[in-house]
C-alpha cells in the first residue's frame, strides 16, 4: 500500500482543480477517506491514528505560529489604510520625469510592503487598488502594470522576514532533523534565522535585476506629469514608514529581535498610524478584524489539515517510496537540487505558498536533505522555484491573483511578454544560485578569530561523543 499516499496526492490535486474548495477541506477530507479505507482493509493501526491529536497540539504550541496572526492583521490593514499610495507617490515623485519611475516605484513598494503583507495574495489585493489605478494614469500598458504587480507581490516570498519565509523555516527545521536522524550526521540543525539569512543575497540580486528591467524597459513607455506633488505630510509619512520597515526587516535578519516581535511591532505601528490619520474608525476597524480571523482561521485549519494528511502518508509508507526514488537520481547533492525545483515548480500550479509548505515540504525534504545536507541551500533553491512558478502565466498563483484583481483585463500573451524579461532575471539567479551555493551563506555573520572548532569526520564526532558519555568504572572495595 505504500502506493497510497500518492493516491492521496492526486486526489488532492484533482479535487482542488475540479471543485475550487478551500486546500484545508480537501486536504482532510482525503485524509478521513483514504484512513477509513486504510482501517477497513487492515493496512492502518488506529493506535497510530490516536496519535494524532497529540501531534496537532504539540505543533500548535510552536511559539514561532504566533506570528501567523499578526502577519494577518499587518496584511489587512496595508489593504486598508492608505499608507501604500503615499509610499507609491512619493516613490514616483523621488524619480522626477523619468518615465520608468512608477515602475520603480511599483518594485520599491512591494520590497517594503510584500514581506509584512502575509501572503501573495494580500499583495496583490494592495498593489491591484492603490497602485494600478495609478500606472494607468502614468501611461503604463495594461500588461506591464499588471506585470509589475505580480513581479512586486512575490517579493514576499524571498525577502525577509516575510510568513513563508518564517514557516518554511519552521517545516525545514523538522525535515532537517529528521533528515540528520537518518544519516546520523553530526550536523547543526538549520533554523529560521539561517534561511532568513540565506535568502538576503539572492533576494537582492533578484530585486536589482527587476529594478534594471524596470529602468530599461520604461524607458521606452512615454512620461506623462503627475497630477499632483505629495504635500508635506505625505512626505512626512512616507520617510517614517520606510525607514521603520528597513529598521524591522534587518533587525529581523540581523537577529536583533525574533520575526514575532517584528510582526507584533509592525501591527502596533500600523494600528496607530490608522487611529491618528482617521482610517481606522469602528467599522473598518471592525473589519479589519473579521478578515484577521477569517484568514487566520484558514490558515491554521490548513496547517491541522496538513497535519493529518502527512501523518497518513507516512502510515501508508510511501515516504520510505520517495526515498526510494531519490537514491535513483543521479547528480548527488546537485541532482537532488533540481529534483527539488521540480516538484516545487509543478505543486505551485496547484498550491499556493502556505499548502506547499505545509503539505509538500514535509513529505518532500527529508529524503532531499540525506542526499544534500545543506538545508540552507535547498531552502534558497525552493523559494526561487515557487516565486518563479507564481510569475508563470497563465496559471501562475500571483498571475491568477492579479488578472482577477486588476480593473483592466489583460489577456495571457501581452501578459507573458511582459512578465518574460523578469522570469528571465530569475533563472539568471535560480542558475546562479544552484551553480554557486556559496551565495546562500555570504550573509552569514563571520565567525571571530580563535572560534573555530577542530573539523571531525562523522565516525571522529561520535568515537568523542561516546567518550564523553562513559561512566566511571565501579570502585573496588
Amino acid at each position: 500500500m505504500e502506493q497510497a499516499g500518492l493516491w492521496m496526492l492526486l486526489a488532492v490535486a484533482v479535487v482542488l482543480l475540479a471543485t475550487g474548495l478551500p486546500a484545508y477541506a480537501v486536504l482532510m477530507g482525503v485524509s478521513v477517506l483514504f484512513g477509513v479505507v486504510g482501517l477497513a482493509v487492515g493496512t492502518l493501526d488506529f493506535g497510530l491514528l490516536t496519535a494524532l491529536p497529540g501531534r496537532i497540539i504539540g505543533l500548535l504550541e510552536n511559539d514561532l505560529l504566533q506570528a501567523l496572526p499578526l502577519y494577518v492583521l499587518m496584511g489587512s490593514l496595508l489593504n486598508r489604510l492608505p499608507l501604500a499610495d503615499r509610499l507609491f507617490r512619493c516613490g514616483v515623485a523621488l524619480g522626477g520625469k523619468s518615465s520608468a519611475a512608477p515602475a520603480l516605484a511599483t518594485l520599491g513598494l512591494g520590497a517594503l510592503l510584500a514581506p509584512m503583507n502575509g501572503s501573495v495574495g494580500a499583495s496583490v489585493a494592495m498593489l491591484s487598488r492603490s497602485v494600478a489605478p495609478k500606472l494607468d494614469a502614468r501611461g503604463v500598458p495594461a500588461s506591464e502594470s499588471t506585470a509589475l504587480v505580480c513581479v512586486a507581490s512575490t517579493l514576499g516570498v524571498v525577502i525577509p522576514p516575510s510568513l513563508v519565509l518564517i514557516l518554511l523555516g519552521d517545516a525545514m527545521m523538522r525535515a532537517h532533523t529528521e533528515a540528520t536522524n537518518v544519516t546520523k550526521a553530526m550536523v547543526r540543525i538549520v533554523n529560521t534565522q539561517d534561511i532568513f539569512r540565506g535568502a538576503l543575497v539572492p533576494a537582492a540580486l533578484f530585486l536589482g535585476l527587476c529594478l534594471l528591467v524596470a529602468w530599461l524597459l520604461g524607458r521606452r513607455t512615454p512620461a506623462r506629469a503627475p497630477s499632483e506633488r505629495p504635500r508635506l505630510e505625505e512626505w512626512a509619512t512616507a520617510i517614517i514608514a520606510a525607514l521603520f520597515v528597513v529598521g524591522l526587516l534587518a533587525g529581523v535578519a540581523a537577529g536583533y529581535f525574533y520575526a514575532v516581535e517584528a510582526a507584533a511591532m509592525g501591527g502596533s505601528v500600523l494600528l496607530l498610524f490608522g487611529l491618528l490619520s482617521g482610517g481606522l474608525r469602528a467599522g473598518a476597524f471592525g473589519a479589519v478584524l473579521r478578515d484577521t480571523m477569517a484568514v487566520s482561521g484558514a490558515l491554521f485549519a490548513l496547517f491541522v489539515a496538513a497535519t493529518t494528511f502527512t501523518l497518513l502518508f507516512r502510515a501508508f509508507g510511501t515516504d520510505r517510496l520517495l526515498d526510494g526514488w531519490m537514491t535513483l537520481v543521479p547528480g548527488g547533492a546537485t541532482g537532488a537540487a533540481i529534483a527539488v525545483l521540480v516538484v516545487f515548480a509543478l505543486s505551485a500550479f496547484v498550491l499556493d505558498a502556505f499548502e506547499i509548505v505545509f503539505v509538500i515540504v514535509p513529505i518532500v525534504m527529508p529524503s532531499v536533505l540525506t542526499r544534500a545536507p545543506d538545508a540552507v541551500w535547498i531552502s534558497v533553491l525552493a523559494l526561487l522555484a515557487l516565486q518563479a512558478s507564481f510569475l508563470v502565466p497563465p496559471t501562475g498563483y500571483a498571475v491568477m491573483m492579479a488578472r482577477s484583481a486588476m480593473a483592466t483585463k489583460t489577456a495571457v500573451r501581452p501578459l507573458a511578454r511582459a512578465l518574460a524579461p523578469y522570469l528571465a532575471a530569475q533563472l539568471v539567479v535560480l542558475a546562479l544560485v544552484v551553480a554557486l551555493p556559496r551565495i546562500a551563506h555570504l550573509a552569514e555573520p563571520a565567525k571571530p578569530a580563535g572560534s573555530e572548532a577542530p573539523q571531525l569526520d562523522d565516525d571522529a564526532a561520535r568515537r568523542r561523543f561516546n567518550d564523553m558519555l562513559k561512566l566511571p568504572s565501579p570502585t573496588q572495595e
